[in-house]
């Protein structure tokens, strides 16, 4: 994990959920994946997008970089993941979206955070939207 997404973790957890610099006032959670390879779990700070029915999108951006990144491989081989938002936790089970539902729930996010559609623009791979359905 990197420092920054260390500080970034701590921050969060210390602050119910609040975090500054680049992303203050801005949906952020967590999410704890297994790793597809090592078995080991990863937390990763991203932000999200609420849908309906307590379905939460995150979007594997990566900055627009020309792979996925790994949090994303890991939750196809290991779709049971950890969500925190706010001081809230809990398991989800991690499903991508494809296809026009993809498409329009993208479109929606870089209408709000403009810089998710540079992403896009960015690389030629079609940035994976995964949908988090909380598990009962």
């Amino acid at each position: 994990m990197t420092d920054f997404n260390t500080q970034v973790i701590e921050e969060f957890r210390a602050n119910a959920g609040k975090v500054g610099g680049p992303f203050e006032g801005a949906p952020i959670l967590l999410l704890t994946t297994t790793g597809a390879r090592s078995g080991h779990t990863r937390t990763n700070p991203m932000m999200y997008r609420d849908g309906e029915g307590g379905v939460r999108y995150v979007f594997a951006s990566k900055a627009g970089a020309p792979t996925n990144p790994d949090w994303y491989h890991n939750l196809l081989a290991n779709p049971r993941v950890t969500v925190e938002v706010g001081e809230s936790t809990y398991e989800a089970t991690a499903v991508p979206v494809e296809g026009p539902e993809r498409d329009r729930i993208y479109a929606k996010h870089a209408d709000l955070y403009p810089g998710f559609r540079e992403y896009q623009e960015k690389t030629e791979r079609v940035i994976p939207v995964v949908a988090l359905y909380p598990v009962a």
